[in-house]
């Protein structure tokens, strides 16, 4: 492999686009098991205890009894439930997630036996808003599958998701838009760039850093966020009537978005696939990179939920419209200015 190639607009053949897509799609689904599976480690060490240990060597092989366990079930909806809708609900969850991980770089691009491959799936120069878009799709699986499950339980977790992802989704997108005017662009392979010309985003755009990751917490539905699917009152939010297949893709949707944030995060933030203090970045080690930063992002998702306590609604509103959101503007706002100066 030769060395790194600029970032530049080319067109890749199409069997490597083929390729590329089926990667992208298998490794996104091989990574869920493994969060699962260190989720459950980490929280029972956390609370003292084992966690998964029967299911092969170390509990290794327990996702996968998992897997098989939701796979063979029954498939059942209640009888007041949409049919369609209450079918296609999950679907919209998990495509919209696999959708927005194309878009996540792993690296630059690369010369591979005289092929230009970019090391994601698809580089659109409007990155940041194409991950916005299908987010904003995203909202409707979990919306659609709570109303067509005929249940009020199910209706009540819908109305929290709708009402939890637009406030933060504001706060969300508002932080980016500091990162968006240093590096003059909202592809992401192009701020990492310009992260490699002036350092870590992370440094000067602290404030945004904290306000993204806090409103990822509440945009994935994780600990302390998860009043959608609040079990003390709402048995399980949108998801009560669902099992097998739909609560598999639920389940796995909300993982993969986890995944996501972290990849988002550490792209924008954190340098994505470049070394600190200027060290050069082999072309084979960039993905390694970069998973190995997500990876500790999704950690501190586990820590978090093994920490603190669900928060009341109340509390949920108060902290995004009256706390994140004018940070997040006046972050804007200072970091305008700093630009024009």
């Amino acid at each position: 492999m030769s060395p790194i190639l600029a970032t530049v607009n080319y067109a890749e053949p199409w069997w490597v686009q083929i390729i590329k897509a089926l990667v992208i799609f298998a490794v996104g689904l091989q990574l869920i098991p493994l969060v699962l599976l260190a989720e459950r480690k980490m929280l029972g060490r956390f609370q003292g205890r084992y966690g998964p240990n029967r299911v092969g060597p170390f509990g290794a092989m327990q996702p996968i009894a998992d897997i098989i366990k939701l796979a063979t079930k029954e498939a059942f909806r209640p009888r007041t439930s949409v049919g369609f809708i209450f079918m296609a609900a999950p679907a919209i969850s998990i495509i919209t997630a696999v959708a927005t991980l194309a878009i996540v770089p792993f690296g630059n691009t690369v010369d591979i036996f005289g092929t230009k491959v970019g090391l994601y799936g698809v580089d659109p120069s409007i990155g940041i808003l194409y991950a916005f878009a299908f987010g904003g799709i995203a909202f409707y699986g979990l919306m659609l599958g709570g109303w067509a499950s005929g249940s009020k339980y199910s209706f009540l977790g819908a109305m929290r998701s709708a009402a939890q992802l637009i406030s933060y989704e504001i706060s969300q997108g508002l932080a980016l838009v500091g990162v968006v005017m240093l590096a003059g662009s909202l592809s992401l392979t192009e701020i990492v760039d310009a992260q490699a010309e002036q350092g870590w985003f992370i440094v000067p755009q602290i404030v945004g850093f904290i306000v993204f990751l806090v409103a990822g917490f509440a945009e994935t539905n994780r600990a302390p966020f998860d009043l959608p699917e609040a079990d003390a009152e709402l048995v399980g939010g949108y998801i009560t009537e669902y099992g097998g297949g739909g609560f598999t893709s639920f389940f796995f949707a909300e993982y993969l978005n986890v995944i996501i944030v972290s990849a988002i995060t550490v792209t924008v933030y954190l340098g994505g696939w470049l070394l600190p203090f200027g060290w050069h970045t082999p072309g084979l080690a960039m993905p390694f990179i970069v998973i190995g930063k997500t990876c500790l992002l999704i950690f501190l998702f586990i820590w978090v939920r093994a920490t603190l306590p669900r928060l009341r609604y109340d509390q949920l509103m108060s902290l995004g419209w009256k706390i994140l959101l004018p940070i997040a503007t006046i972050n804007t706002l200072a970091t305008a200015v700093m630009v024009a100066t």
